[in-house]
């Protein structure tokens, strides 16, 4: 069982930048895929940013160049470093684990078995 807890939304203005953490709790961090997710109101939950147990990254088109994900296996924590924002990345961002680290799989929210709280990020124009 992981539980994860993420904190450092916020309101903030267009070119403005956030950085959110994931703190997950287990022995075994290490070895899950951890990604994050947002949804907007009235939209689908979608896929954000993933990194796996040894760094291997991917990223949603439209943050690229803007985000950063990271982890520190040590700490058991990840983290998403956003900047640039603009009023379209206002969502409820969502931390999440999957044992899965395929390429194919962690795009997907099916894919993920644990999921925070969420914490809600809203950047105005």
């Amino acid at each position: 069982q992981v539980q994860l807890v993420e904190s450092g939304g916020g309101l903030v203005q267009a070119g403005g930048s956030l950085k959110l953490s994931c703190a997950a709790s287990g022995r075994t961090f290490s070895s899950y895929t951890m990604g994050w997710f947002r949804q907007a109101p009235g939209k689908e939950r979608e896929f954000v940013a993933a990194i796996n147990g040894i760094g291997s990254i991917r990223y949603t088109d439209s943050v690229k160049g803007r985000f950063t994900i990271s982890r520190d296996n040590a700490k058991n924590t990840v983290s998403l470093q956003m900047n640039s924002l603009k009023p379209e990345d206002t969502a409820v961002y969502y931390c999440a684990a999957t044992t899965l680290n395929d390429r194919a799989s962690i795009y997907y929210k099916k894919s993920y078995d644990y999921w925070g709280q969420g914490t809600q990020v809203t950047v105005s124009s």
